[in-house]
């Protein structure tokens, strides 16, 4: 299976709002008038306050006393959720430090306050320590080294050397591609569940998703495997012939397999990040690059990399094997197993794989939303993915919903998510670790990422 990444490959201008950022940990902010939606219960507690105090919620109520230098913030008739966590994002893998500021804008202007990335290169050690330390802004960074592949890991020795090698370097995750073998696998599996460090990723296809699940994957991603795990007779195909994530066999699933695969997921604690917005737009017939440019989205990204994104989507049209009506019916088995994940408590979390094929860093994860909704999820389903599940994912107690103690990691939007999703889109402001960035100041930012 070819890996495609398309890094962002992009100047980096100065945004003017790092003192700003700086300023407003400094002080008191409260928010006025505002509609909290804690996430964790669904609901809205109307007309509050919210009193933030050196990057923590401080309190909520009716009415709050606070200094009078704090910082004021008139959120009248908006709506104030948890930041979202985008857990399938890429920064670019190289030293390039201004390209990797750009990426962070991005997903900071659209409220994503963590990120996992999940193609990993040394720099990212660096680049988290510098966001830790308020140095680079970005969201809260949890890194996975270099691919484990087919290219990459040749034998088992060298397997399980490299595992060793990424535990030591500091890395949080593993990151899994394409190309294992059994051996290779077990090999690296075994070792990183000795040492403790998780792994993450696609699940080869030599390997197979019910060896996945019993090796103790951290989180599936893409719903790699699944479609391959419910086709009588997948041993006796090539790899060629399934497609990519399955989807060229869609057609040949035995649907009945589905509450096995649920029970084992659940079983064993296997999270999934279904990065269905990858799905949908590079599959799907309908989603065109004609129809990508007219996204407004498209503008942050380069003209090469638009042109390389739309012709992917025109070579995967070309193949012999791609059936428009087949893949249309596949994204809707992609969607059905998502519904099936949330109705068998098998956790979701929020990813879209971005920057990839049509997927614009920070917006994409919006879109991402959507299409779980889309899937069956409520939009307060949905919205868990990117918030309290992922704080439960990553042992955060202090963080995935809005409740005094917990970090202030907030987004302040025009509009009710919990009755319409694509109300995240419309932010006025985010808050990261307690710093403020307003819509002036993000509007301001994204026009000088315009290409």
């Amino acid at each position: 299976m070819k890996i495609l990444f398309i890094p962002l490959f992009v100047s980096f201008i100065g945004f003017g709002y790092s003192q700003q950022l700086i300023d407003s940990n400094q002080r008191e902010i409260v928010f006025t008038s505002v509609n909290v939606v804690p996430m964790d219960t669904e609901q809205v507690l109307q007309n509050q306050m919210v009193l933030v105090k050196g990057g923590r919620i401080s309190a909520i109520g009716k009415k709050l006393k606070y200094s009078k230098d704090a910082l004021v913030i008139d959120a009248n008739g908006k709506y104030l959720i948890p930041g979202l966590a985008e857990m399938h994002a890429h920064v670019p893998p190289n030293d390039n430090l201004e390209a990797h500021k750009e990426v962070l804008f991005l997903f900071v202007a659209n409220g994503i306050t963590t990120i996992r990335g999940m193609l990993g290169h040394p720099s990212h050690i660096t680049l988290r320590s510098k966001i830790n330390t308020g140095e680079v802004v970005g969201p809260r960074f949890y890194t996975t080294g270099p691919s484990f592949n087919g290219l990459s890991v040749k034998t088992a020795e060298r397997g399980a050397e490299m595992v060793r090698e990424q535990k030591a370097a500091g890395y949080d995750f593993l990151k899994l591609h394409p190309g294992l073998t059994k051996e290779t696998f077990a090999a690296i599996s075994s070792t990183a569940n000795e040492i403790k460090i998780p792994f993450a990723g696609h699940v080869s296809f030599g390997v197979g998703v019910w060896r996945a699940i019993d090796a103790g994957y951290s989180s599936i991603d893409h719903l790699d495997g699944f479609v391959e795990a419910l086709v009588p007779g997948i041993e006796s195909m090539t790899e060629q012939q399934t497609g990519l994530f399955g989807m060229y066999v869609g057609d040949k699933v035995d649907e009945s397999g589905i509450p096995k695969l649920m029970h084992e997921l659940k079983t064993k604690n296997i999270w999934v990040v279904p990065t269905q917005s990858l799905a949908d737009r590079w599959f799907d017939a309908d989603f065109t690059g004609d129809e990508f440019l007219k996204d407004p989205d498209s503008k942050y990204m380069s003209k090469q990399t638009v042109n390389q994104w739309i012709d992917s989507k025109k070579n995967l049209m070309a193949n012999p094997q791609y059936n428009a009506a087949k893949i249309e019916n596949f994204i809707k088995l992609r969607r059905k197993l998502i519904l099936e994940c949330q109705q068998n408590g098998v956790g979701l979390l929020l990813g879209c794989d971005a920057p990839q094929v049509f997927n614009v860093p920070g917006f994409s994860t919006h879109n991402e939303l959507k299409y779980l909704v889309d899937s069956g999820l409520t939009p307060y389903q949905a919205l868990r993915t990117g918030t309290v599940n992922v704080a439960t994912y990553l042992n955060q107690k202090d963080a995935g919903s809005i409740k005094p103690g917990n970090v202030a990691d907030l987004i302040l939007i025009d509009g009710n998510p919990l009755t319409d999703i694509t109300k995240t889109k419309k932010i006025s402001g985010v808050m990261l670790r307690g710093q403020w960035l307003s819509k002036a100041e993000i509007d301001a930012g994204l026009k000088k990422l315009e290409k």
